[in-house]
C-alpha cells in the first residue's frame, strides 16, 4: 500500500521497496471550473486550459551548473539516459497523470545529488493564471517493475498567485534515495527564473 506523505515529509525509497531501481514519477493536476454568474450558467462551467509544465533539475552539490541538467519538454532526456521525461500535456484534462518523468536511480551518476520536481504555469503572467486556479495536484512514486504505487503527496495549500511549484525531490543520503514532499509555491514567472534559484 503507497504511503501518503504531507508536506515536509522525508522516506527512504530504498527501505519502502527493496531493490528498486526504476521509478516513475506521476505529476497531476486539474483546472477548477470557473463559475460564472446566474444558475444556468453555473451549470455550465468549464474549466480554463492551463498548460502546466513538469521539469526536472539534476544538481551537483545541490547546485544547478549546466543548462543540459534540466529535463523538460525542450530537452525530454539527460545525457546520463538516467532521467526521462516522456512529453508534455497541454490541459491536464483527464484522470491519473499528467506528465511522468522515468529514473533509473543506479544510473544516475556519482556527483549529482539531488533531483528536484518543477511545474510552472506556461506563459502565466500573460495569461493571468496561477495555482489557485488548480485543484487535485499531486506527485507519486511508481515502482517500474509491478507499477504499484509507493508513495504519494497531494498537495492541498492555498497557492493563489504562484505560477510556479516545486513539487518534491528525490535525493541522496547515506547511501540511500530519499524522497521529500516540498510543495512549495513560488511567484517564478518561468522556468528561467525557477532554474535561478539553484544556481
Amino acid at each position: 500500500m503507497a504511503v501518503s506523505l504531507t508536506k515536509g515529509q522525508k522516506v527512504s525509497l530504498s527501505k519502502e521497496k527493496a531493490g528498486l531501481d526504476k521509478v516513475v514519477i506521476g505529476l497531476g493536476w486539474d483546472a477548477k471550473a470557473e463559475k460564472k454568474g446566474g444558475f444556468l450558467s453555473s451549470l455550465l462551467s468549464s474549466a480554463p486550459d492551463i498548460d502546466c509544465d513538469a521539469s526536472v533539475f539534476m544538481l551537483k552539490n545541490d547546485k544547478l551548473t549546466n543548462g543540459n541538467d534540466i529535463i523538460y519538454f525542450g530537452n525530454l532526456k539527460h545525457a546520463s539516459k538516467s532521467v526521462q521525461h516522456m512529453g508534455d500535456n497541454l490541459t491536464g484534462d483527464g484522470d491519473g497523470d499528467d506528465e511522468q518523468i522515468i529514473i533509473t536511480l543506479s544510473q544516475v551518476p556519482e556527483e549529482y545529488n539531488r533531483i528536484v520536481f518543477v511545474v510552472n504555469i506556461y506563459s502565466a503572467v500573460s495569461r493571468k493564471q496561477h495555482f489557485g486556479m488548480i485543484q487535485n495536484a499531486f506527485i507519486r512514486l511508481v515502482d517500474s517493475r509491478d507499477n504499484q504505487e509507493i508513495l504519494r503527496y497531494n498537495l492541498s495549500d492555498d497557492y493563489t498567485n504562484m505560477t510556479a511549484m516545486i513539487f518534491g525531490e528525490v535525493y541522496r543520503h547515506d547511501g540511500e534515495w530519499k524522497f521529500n514532499a516540498l510543495g512549495q509555491g513560488t511567484q517564478d514567472p518561468g522556468l528561467r527564473e525557477l532554474a535561478a534559484r539553484y544556481q
